[in-house]
């Protein structure tokens, strides 16, 4: 395995070479760095990444994940030094179609191991922010807009949100592991199968959680929960399309109004990463509560949760809350 440094971030990274560092390595004096000749480095692209790798890897691995704390995913650039550091990995793991910029330096990178997360499970296509009955009121082009991604592609890549898509990607990336580093496979496959009860628990606990509700339609600030609304039920309707930044129509925000109306909806949800003000006006506008659904897409100090499991609990009690579970 390399020899590396661990969880140095790209922060850290822009930092050294800010001062001029010709090369950012481990010291001799840094014995967490220089003990870590025997592990396997992988880079992963963002948090859901970067859980897998770390609950299925174990001791036998160092993490370094590209996107930091706080940072929204969709919008990470890259630095020269961040795509060397991926170079040098014995494994990168990422989920193509959410990161453009990674996709593209992983192309390039000559990294031995290169785990899509994106070919680990199907994806599917979610379509627009509305479903069938609200496609009026929207020209052709602002329908486009909201239910493709920039490359044109309209799959959905959110699998993370159902535990079940994401237990398919955690079994493809512990055999990835399995099989790039097989002095360590038996000690992979045990964190591996452990997990994977983690998710069959949370995927037991929505289910039956979310059963029986009062309504099954939710307000989400971007069109992050179709997988999850898919798994267990429900209907998401999204203030944004899959793009959390872009702006709704006039006509998309009258819709909703009109629909919370219809199907009773009481909450419009907003998450951490991304700005609440379009929720918060909906809300307003419409007599509604807000309440935080998280895409997960990081891990802050305002996640309700100090990792995957716990964050996806704090999503199904707000969901049960809204939808008036019984």
């Amino acid at each position: 395995m390399n020899v590396r440094r661990r969880h140095i971030s790209g922060i850290a990274v822009a930092a050294a070479a800010a001062l001029g560092l010709g090369t950012l390595s481990a010291c001799s004096s840094d014995s967490s760095a220089a003990g870590n000749t025997d592990r396997l480095d992988v880079v992963a692209s963002f948090y859901p990444m970067q859980y897998l790798a770390e609950e299925i890897g174990g001791d036998h691995v160092n993490v370094t994940t590209l996107t930091e704390p706080g940072q929204e995913p969709h919008d990470l650039e890259l630095s020269a030094r961040q795509t060397a550091q991926m170079g040098e990995a014995d494994a990168v793991l990422y989920l193509k179609s959410l990161q453009p910029t990674v996709d593209e330096a992983v192309a390039q990178s000559d990294v031995k191991t290169k785990i899509d997360a994106a070919g680990l499970t199907k994806l599917e296509d979610h379509g627009s922010v509305e479903h069938d009955h609200g496609a009026e009121g929207h020209s052709g082009e602002e329908h486009a807009e909201e239910g493709h991604s920039e490359e044109g592609d309209a799959l959905d890549p959110h699998v993370w949100l159902d535990p079940v898509k994401y237990a398919e990607i955690a079994e493809g990336v512990a055999k990835s592991f399995e099989k790039a580093d097989p002095d360590h496979a038996d000690a992979y496959r045990a964190n591996a199968d452990a997990l994977a009860k983690k998710l069959g628990d949370l995927d037991t606990a929505f289910k039956d959680g979310l059963a029986d509700t009062g309504s099954k339609v939710f307000f989400t600030n971007h069109a992050a929960f179709g997988y999850l609304a898919e798994r267990y039920g429900l209907t998401q309707e999204a203030i944004n399309g899959l793009d959390p930044e872009s702006e709704p129509s006039p006509a998309r925000i009258k819709e909703l109004q009109e629909e919370a109306r219809a199907d009773g909806v009481t909450t419009v949800f907003y998450e951490t990463l991304v700005s609440d003000k379009t929720a918060r006006t909906l809300a307003k506008d419409a007599g509604l509560k807000t309440d935080v659904l998280d895409p997960l897409e990081g891990i802050t100090d305002k996640s309700k949760g100090d990792d995957y499991v716990g964050v996806m609990e704090a999503n199904l009690k707000a969901l049960q809350a809204a939808l008036g579970a019984k």
